[in-house]
């Protein structure tokens, strides 16, 4: 017989894996063909960010080194930097989960805006130090303050369509153990 909570697991990381399939699928997709313009938001890395404060063993460490790789070879961004940094923030708001499920909304966006900010400049710096071409700072910037802005947006998809909330302190894992 199958685990429940081992099966709800599975099946929120494989929602997790069709929902950032779509929207790399959505981004490579030649919908403004005018050149220019204004950059959209990071959705997948919003994404990953609201659900690593909400529950994150439904997103594991190597399922985010693996999709966010394939996107950097489907968006022809340098092999595992964006990786790196994406999974160096997440591990970094892994840490601090607990304390995340006790703050408002407010303050979470503030926490996942510096931590994106942090890694927006990261990439910025070694790529410039590895004389590589980085992505113009306006049209990256302009993309991190939307990424920010829509954030909440995020949460409350995942909050109340996906049914992805925060973890009461009352709730128990699967082995026992108190979240």
């Amino acid at each position: 017989m199958v685990d429940p909570v081992a099966a709800r697991l599975w099946s929120y990381r494989g929602v997790f894996v069709a929902l950032i399939a779509v929207l790399a699928f959505v981004r490579i997709l030649p919908l403004n063909t005018v050149p220019g313009g204004w950059p959209g938001p990071d959705l997948m890395l919003a994404l990953t960010f609201a659900w690593i404060l909400r529950r994150p063993s439904y997103v594991p460490a190597p399922l985010i080194v693996g999709v966010f790789l394939f996107c950097d070879l489907l968006f022809q961004r340098p092999p595992g930097l964006w990786t790196l940094l994406v999974l160096v923030g997440t591990e970094f708001l892994r840490a601090r989960q607990a304390f995340s499920r006790e703050i408002p909304l407010l303050l979470e966006w503030a926490m996942v805006s510096a931590v994106l900010a942090v890694m927006i400049v990261a990439d910025q710096l070694i790529l410039s130090l590895f004389l590589l071409n980085a992505p113009a700072v306006g049209p990256q910037g302009i993309q991190v303050l939307f990424t920010i802005a829509v954030y909440p947006l995020v949460v409350a998809f995942t909050s109340f369509v996906l049914g992805i909330r925060k973890a009461s302190p009352e709730e128990v894992s699967a082995l026992g153990a108190r979240l």
